[in-house]
């Protein structure tokens, strides 16, 4: 008689209770911080960020360009690093929440360099024109040469499901601060719980109840109670998220850029955590339509930012 293999059991992690409960985990231990630091001395030695990284308000009105701005194959900063990653790939807490998650032999989607603008380098005839914006990436306006860095200047509650039309939230994301980030550091703000209701169309129905509390509802008939939770941390701070889970920063209040690390990590094979999350959730994993708030050309078509009321 033949014997029937049992299936491989899922990879226990606490990051998977967490992805039910929260839509997040936030790793206890830090990635290694003197490659943080040796890291984002070496991005920052590639550029000013300041002013010089943007368009002169003539060069860009003679050739708006709202599409095709974000780094890509080819045009990405961390390409010239890639031997330089394995303190964040090859970590062991990191991995071991990401096999737990995604499965063996889990799929690197993107990754890339994320900058945070402080309100000082972006030019003054750019602020007037983005004001109120609900997403400010900056890349429209962002000099050619230094497009392979994702620029931005505050970005209101989003899924990560926003650029994956009919995807399935078969992906998490993986945020890592290569220096500290405070309160003034444009730091992420999660809503803890918001994966629930699945995907929905950006901009999103959101009811603030009190100083860390909002009501979300999906335009289906249904609403979770959220709670907000703002991601501080020293260098080497690290938390991954669900692709439905709402997140978003407010302009970057410092006097100097934050820069940072984003993984975006799909599932692999067999068995894997993020499978018995979403089973669980209420709403669809996938959308036709993920934003209604841009032009057929691209650039902001609604105004109104609802981060900025963190």
């Amino acid at each position: 008689m033949t014997a029937v293999r049992a299936p491989t059991p899922v990879l226990r992690h606490p990051a998977i209770d967490d992805f039910a409960r929260d839509g997040a985990h936030v790793f206890d231990d830090l990635v290694d911080p003197a490659a943080a630091a040796a890291l984002l001395a070496d991005i920052r030695a590639t550029r000013p960020f300041d002013h010089r990284l943007f368009l002169t308000e003539a060069e860009f009105d003679a050739d708006p360009q709202y599409v095709g701005v974000n780094p890509r194959p080819g045009r990405n900063l961390l390409e010239r690093f890639e031997d330089r990653l394995g303190f964040v790939e090859e970590a062991p807490h990191i991995v071991s929440a990401l096999q737990g998650l995604l499965g063996e032999g889990y799929e690197l989607l993107n990754r890339k360099v994320v900058c945070g603008v402080p309100q000082a380098a972006v030019p003054d005839w750019l602020r007037q024109r983005i004001l109120g914006n609900p997403v400010n990436n900056l890349g429209a306006y962002v000099r050619p040469e230094y497009r392979d860095v994702t620029y931005f200047y505050g970005i209101d509650f989003h899924q990560d499901l926003i650029d994956y039309r009919d995807r399935p939230a078969d992906f998490l994301t993986l945020y890592v601060y290569l220096h500290p980030v405070g309160r003034q550091d444009a730091p992420l703000f999660l809503l803890t719980g918001s994966h629930r209701l699945g995907g929905t169309v950006f901009p999103h129905d959101l009811q603030r109840d009190g100083p860390e509390a909002w009501t979300y509802r999906d335009g289906r008939g249904g609403e979770v109670k959220t709670h907000q939770r703002l991601l501080t941390g020293p260098a080497g701070f690290a938390a991954i998220w669900h692709a439905c889970t709402l997140h978003g920063t407010q302009p970057d209040a410092a006097d100097h850029e934050r820069i940072s690390l984003r993984y975006l990590l799909a599932r692999g094979a067999g068995p894997a955590g993020l499978d018995t999350v979403n089973a669980d959730l209420a709403g669809p994993l996938s959308l036709p339509q993920t934003r209604t708030d841009l032009a057929p050309d691209g650039r902001a078509a609604v105004k109104g930012n609802i981060v900025n009321q963190a």
